[in-house]
Formats: C-alpha cells, sequence, structure tokens
C-alpha cells in the first residue's frame, strides 16, 4: 500500500477507533447511571410503601405480623430481599423486634447514625446487585404523626429499610444495545474506509506515476505521461502534467536540432541526461561565441593559436597536441604550438612534413583523419608516439577552400571515446577561428607587403616611419646604443642609362643581398630610397660600426654585378651616426648619418664617415 493511502487510512482507522472507544465508555456509563437512578427510584417507592405499611399495621394493631408483610414485598419482581432494622429509640421503646430487625450490617447502622440514605452497588460498580439503605425518621408533619406512638423526639431516626434488587436486566439490555452502537459505528468506518480509498486510488496513483516521470525526467528522460483517471481536479493535474512534459520534450528536441545546425554534427548523446548534456552543448556554444569574439578583437593569428591552445587544455583537458600553420604557396607547414609550448619542434608527426605539406593527410585531402582506432592511416604520424599505444585525430581548418592549419589530438587508447565527443564542439570552435585566422593572416600579408620594397624584398621607408619610435624606446628601456649606417650606391644614374632600368634593378637587388649577407639578424636593412639603404645597427656604438661599415664597403667593391652579359664594379659610400652619443632623437640621428653620407660623396666617394660636429651646420642646405 502506498504510503499517502496507508497515512490517511490509518488516521480514519484511528479516529473510528478512537470514536468507537468513546461511544462504548460513554454508552456504558451512560446506561449504568440510568439503571442506578431506576433501581434508586425503584427502592425509594418500596420504601415508601413499606413505611406506610407498617405505619397502618401499628395503627390497626397488626404489626405483628410485619414479617408476612416483609416477605411479600421482597417477593415483588425487582426486588430480592426486604427487611426492617430498629433504632436503638424504637428498641428502647418496644424492644428488639424480630430476628431480623436485629441483623444489621456496617451500612445499617451508618444510616442510623447518620439518618442519611445510601445507594450502592453490592460487590463493585460492574455488580448487578443495587441496595438501597433508607432510613424513617420521626416526623409530626404530613398524614401521620410518629410522635403519638413513639416517645422520640422529633427527626429522630426510627429505624432504617435495607432492599436489594437485582439491575442484571438492564446491565444485559445496555450491553446489547452498545454492541449495536460498535457494529453500527465499525459498519460505518469499514465503508468510510472502502470509499475513501476508492477515493483515494486516483489521487494516489496518479501522484505515484508523477513520481516515476519526475525521476525519470531528472534523469533526462521526459517521455513518461500520466493517465488522467478523474475528471476533477486530479484529472487535471495529470493532463497538465502531460502537457508541461510535452512542450519540454518539444523545447528540448528544438534545441537539439539547433545544436545539430550550429556544431554541423550530431551530438553523441550516449545513455547519460539529455537535458544536462543539450544544455552542457549549448553552454559550450556560448563558450565558442565567446571565443569568437576574442579571437576577433586579437592582433595576430599567433594569438588565435595561443587561444586556440589554451581551449584544447582548460575547456577540453587535452595536454598533448600540435598546431600547424600551412604555407600552400610555398608547400611548408609551420608548428605554431606543440603540447602548449609555441614554435617547438614537430613531435608528434615527421619532421619531413615541414618541407613537404602535403605529406601531412590532412593537409592533402581537406577531410578529418581519424587515427583513434588505425594509426596507420596516416604515414606522417610519429613512429615512435605510434610504438607507445598513442592515438590521434588531425582536424583540418579550411581557409578559403583550401588548408590553412591543422590541429592534431594526441591521445591514449583509453580517451579515445571522450575525444571522439568532445570533436563536435571543438569542431565548432575551429570553424569560428578558421574566418579570423585567415583575416588575420591577410592583414599580416597587407602590413607585411606594405613595410617591405617589392623589388629587394628589404624594409621600406614606410616600416622606418612606423618603427622608429620604438627602436628609440627599446634603447631607452634597455641602455644600450644603435647606429645608423646611410649608406648610397656611388654614379648609379649612368647604369639605369647605360643598360636601362632592368639592369639597375638587378643591381639594387644584388646590393641588398650583400648588405644583408654583411650583418646580424637582428640587424634592419631597410631601402630608404632609390639607390639609398639605410642599416640600423642594435646594440652597437659608432666605434662598434665603422669596421661594418667599411666591411660593407669592401664587400661591394670587390663584388661583380651581373648587367646582361656583362659584369660591372661599383663602389659605395656610407655615413655613420648614433644614438645616443650623436643625438636622442631618431630623426635626428638619422639627419647626422646623412651628413655623413654628404661629407663621403663630397670627400670623392668609396668611402665611410663618422658623424662629427663639424660636419653639421645650421645654415646648411642638405
Amino acid at each position: 500500500m502506498h504510503k499517502l493511502q496507508t497515512k490517511i487510512i490509518f488516521a480514519l482507522s484511528s479516529v473510528m477507533l478512537l470514536l468507537t472507544l468513546v461511544i462504548t465508555v460513554a454508552s456504558l456509563a451512560s446506561f449504568r447511571d440510568f439503571s442506578i437512578r431506576a433501581a434508586t427510584e425503584h427502592t425509594r417507592t418500596a420504601a415508601e410503601v413499606i413505611r406506610v405499611a407498617l405505619t397502618e399495621a401499628m395503627l390497626n394493631g397488626t404489626i405483628d405480623k410485619r414479617d408476612s408483610l416483609l416477605g411479600r414485598i421482597a417477593n415483588v419482581n425487582g426486588l430480592d430481599e426486604a427487611r426492617v432494622i430498629r433504632g436503638p429509640q424504637v428498641k428502647q421503646q418496644f424492644g428488639d423486634g424480630l430476628l431480623g430487625e436485629m441483623t444489621a450490617d456496617t451500612t445499617d447502622l451508618n444510616v442510623l447514625s447518620s439518618g442519611e440514605s445510601v445507594f450502592t452497588l453490592n460487590g463493585g460498580i460492574l455488580s448487578p446487585e443495587f441496595r438501597a439503605t433508607i432510613p424513617y425518621i420521626a416526623t409530626s408533619d404530613g398524614d401521620v404523626n410518629c410522635l403519638l406512638c413513639h416517645n422520640v423526639p422529633e427527626n429522630t431516626v426510627l429505624g432504617a429499610v435495607t432492599l436489594t434488587a437485582s439491575i442484571e436486566h438492564m446491565k444485559s439490555a445496555a450491553i446489547m444495545t452498545v454492541a449495536f452502537l460498535v457494529i453500527a459505528v465499525g459498519l460505518f468506518a469499514f465503508i468510510s474506509i472502502l470509499y475513501l480509498r476508492r477515493m483515494l486510488h486516483p489521487l494516489v496513483t496518479t501522484a505515484n506515476e508523477i513520481e516515476t516521470a519526475v525521476e525519470s525526467a531528472i534523469a533526462g528522460d521526459f517521455s513518461h505521461r500520466i493517465e488522467s483517471r478523474t475528471n476533477d481536479e486530479i484529472g487535471k493535474i495529470a493532463t497538465q502534467f502531460n502537457a508541461l512534459s510535452e512542450g519540454i520534450t518539444n523545447k528540448l528536441s528544438l534545441i537539439r536540432e539547433n545544436v545539430v545546425q550550429l556544431v554541423q554534427s550530431k551530438p553523441d548523446y550516449h545513455g547519460g541526461n539529455l537535458l544536462t548534456e543539450t544544455a552542457e552543448t549549448v553552454s559550450g556554444l556560448v563558450r565558442v561565441s565567446r571565443f569568437k569574439q576574442a579571437i576577433e578583437e586579437d592582433e595576430t593569428a599567433g594569438e588565435v593559436f595561443l587561444r586556440i591552445s589554451e581551449v584544447l587544455e582548460q575547456e577540453f583537458n587535452i595536454h598533448t597536441f600540435s598546431l600547424y600553420e600551412v604555407e600552400q604557396n610555398k608547400k611548408m607547414i609551420h608548428p605554431v604550438m606543440i603540447d602548449g609550448v609555441p614554435e617547438a619542434p614537430i613531435h608528434w608527426c615527421d619532421p619531413a612534413i615541414h618541407d613537404h605539406c602535403v605529406g601531412c593527410r590532412a593537409v592533402r585531402t581537406g577531410h578529418l583523419i581519424d587515427g583513434s582506432e588505425n594509426t596507420q592511416i596516416c604515414r606522417s604520424f610519429s613512429i615512435d608516439a605510434a610504438a607507445t599505444n598513442k592515438h590521434y585525430i588531425c582536424l583540418p581548418v579550411i581557409e578559403s577552400g583550401s588548408v590553412g592549419s591543422v590541429v592534431q589530438l594526441v591521445f591514449d587508447v583509453a580517451e579515445a571515446h571522450k575525444v571522439r565527443n568532445q570533436r563536435p564542439l571543438l569542431e565548432a570552435y575551429l570553424r569560428e577561428a578558421a574566418p579570423v585566422l585567415q583575416a588575420k593572416r591577410l592583414m599580416a600579408s597587407l602590413r607585411e607587403s606594405s613595410l617591405k620594397d617589392a623589388m629587394t624584398g628589404l624594409r621600406n621607408r614606410r616600416f622606418l616611419e612606423e618603427y622608429a619610435e620604438t627602436l628609440i624606446s627599446q634603447c631607452k628601456r634597455r641602455s644600450v646604443p644603435m647606429t645608423l649606417l646611410m649608406m648610397d650606391l656611388d654614379y648609379f644614374k649612368p647604369v639605369n642609362d647605360t643598360y636601362g632600368h632592368d639592369a639597375g634593378d638587378q643591381v639594387l637587388r644584388e646590393l641588398a643581398v650583400i648588405l644583408q649577407a654583411n650583418v646580424r639578424e637582428s640587424d634592419l636593412v631597410v631601402r630608404y630610397g632609390g639607390e639609398e639603404f639605410l642599416i640600423v645597427l642594435l646594440e652597437t656604438n659608432a666605434e662598434q660600426a665603422m669596421p661594418v661599415a667599411e666591411k660593407i664597403r669592401g664587400a661591394v667593391e670587390s663584388h661583380k654585378f651581373k648587367v646582361g652579359g656583362t659584369s660591372l664594379s661599383k663602389t659605395i659610400s656610407a655615413g655613420v651616426a648614433d644614438y645616443p652619443n650623436d643625438a636622442q632623437a631618431f630623426w635626428q640621428v638619422l639627419k647626422f648619418a646623412d651628413v655623413s653620407l654628404y661629407a663621403a660623396k663630397e670627400g670623392g666617394r668609396n668611402q665611410v664617415v663618422r658623424f662629427h660636429k663639424e660636419l653639421w651646420s645650421e645654415d646648411a642646405d642638405y
């Protein structure tokens, strides 16, 4: 039996039992009181009859026959005994009397002493025998004057009459009546319980079904429905609960359909809590949206790759992975992030893919490569990793129809199922990242193009304009010097005039190669304009820069420039000025280097001139 039904029926049964007990006790008490009252009145009447009879017998002179009178009265239906006890004054006047009139018990003596009637049950409250001991008190009032015969004061107790009567018939009647009431109440209680149980059955059954449905809903299953058994409030509850479940099911289905559209893959709901799993997926999509907003505001593609690395480690708990950037035009692939370390060497693949990107199956096919079951599907996967039972999934990031990046996930066999379940959400991240990466790279390419000289591949003057202050700030922050070499190819115009501009361009390209070959990678070589070049020697003062400038001058002088079918020998002039010894501002240092170059030209060319104050004149026109 169900708890609710049991509680209600138990409560009703308890009330009915208590009611039966109260009725039984009240009925028995009422019948007892009624029986005693009836017996009391009955014995009072009999006592009065005896008193009158004895008085008449005394007046008529037949008092000696009173024993017969008492015997006949005792045989009256309802009376078991009738006897008279003489009081002390009567005994003193008339003697002890008959034998029965001399036998007195304690109750008789108490009544003779107190003059108060006693009505009681012999043997206790359950005894069927009722006893009444009533005193006869002398009085001169009324129809008979007791004092005419008795020489006693008024209100003297002359004697007492004791009557016993059976109330067994009343007791039996009371028991029968109470039994009838108890049976009637019990029958009413039984019928009430049956009716209540019938009324409670739909409520209890509906409540149990709702409990089962709610437990299933907590587990993510909203398919349970409640049967509507009545047309009252219980039936309405069942109907409304079904409508609620149906609404939740429809909304959940709609959410799942939208999730499928967003992630472009059906999530694997593997028998868990569908509501929780769907909510987690939607929450993941919210994080994807926030991720997109964040990477759109990042400055470079490198920052975007860093965020992808953080997502893999923090959200997906994947710590062994590779992020590759593909250069399709150069057929190269660069490791951007390996296991969270920027620009680390290729670890999970054959390093040969670095210079041969089509060796990567994901790059070559543009399809997802799932090595979670067969690690040999891609021949470029690390043999050492495969030997340690590592598996992988490679996700190509498509940009404008070609693979721009590859995300490689590496994991143990035990994690394969988890990674496959995470893949749809990760692909959503990568789809959002793809256009942003493409845009960042395009902007970087455009910016790089705008800061480079197309012919020589060197930095151009615009680059210098943008980064001049940055260079000075770095020197100030690190307290290091910086030297500028302003260089100009001697007699370059005749080359263009004699051999043509193509030949002149070839000479400048070869000169750019010579300049780069004679400085450090950390130094900057800038085509300042025409045949003028600027070299920025970082962490170098003018004294240290002079040998470098001479080295370059000598290299140019000894080089044979190929022009058409002939060779040319050219020289170069250079001016040297440094920060912070010559000036505190970049453009002022540059001006001093240019002045020194002018001095080198004026001094016969093919030489290096270090700036000194005598070269500068405020009135000169440079």
